[in-house]
């Protein structure tokens, strides 16, 4: 919601959803129903994980929500989970989407507001893709932070400024 207010005075915001439909999770479906109805009519809303083409397009802001639903996305589609698959072609696979994502972020003529989960803080998780996921999490976040120009951690619902 943090992320909604710091463009709430704007009324050509491009949502963008990144955890797809998930078919058959009904639970998902009403998530995904509470944040449609809750965002300003006026905004746009495009669900897709090709952030790249929406970052090197003019236009209004975008909302990206969420950068752990992208990666996610991006993981699968590299068979980051596997760990024979990990090691022949998927982490190099994942790590060329994620540079060309922070390349297009660091280029982008629009401004920009994302979400994304922070990691390593809490549990270390208990399967070798579970601390994968956590890892290129944190190297995504890392990333991305270093090419934005602010960047906030919200705690508890209170935003503290970590850069700009």
């Amino acid at each position: 919601m943090t992320a909604e207010r710091l463009l709430a005075d704007r009324p050509d915001v491009l949502y963008v959803a990144t955890g797809g439909s998930r078919d058959g999770d009904a639970e998902w479906a009403q998530r995904v129903a509470l944040h449609r109805e809750r965002r300003p009519a006026a905004w746009g809303t495009a669900e897709t994980c090709a952030l790249e083409p929406l970052l090197a397009a003019p236009g209004g802001p975008l909302l990206v929500d969420c950068l752990a639903l992208w990666l996610t996305h991006t993981m699968d589609e590299c068979q980051a989970w596997d760990d024979e698959a990990w090691a022949a072609t998927g982490e190099a696979r994942l790590r060329a989407r994620t540079a060309a994502l922070v390349d297009a972020w660091r280029d982008t003529p629009r401004r920009v507001v994302a979400v994304s989960n922070e990691v390593g803080s809490g549990v270390v998780p208990a399967t070798a893709s579970g601390r994968r996921f956590r890892d290129e999490l944190g190297r995504l976040n890392s990333a991305v932070a270093s090419a934005s120009e602010e960047v906030l951690l919200v705690v508890a619902g209170q935003p503290l400024r970590i850069r700009g």
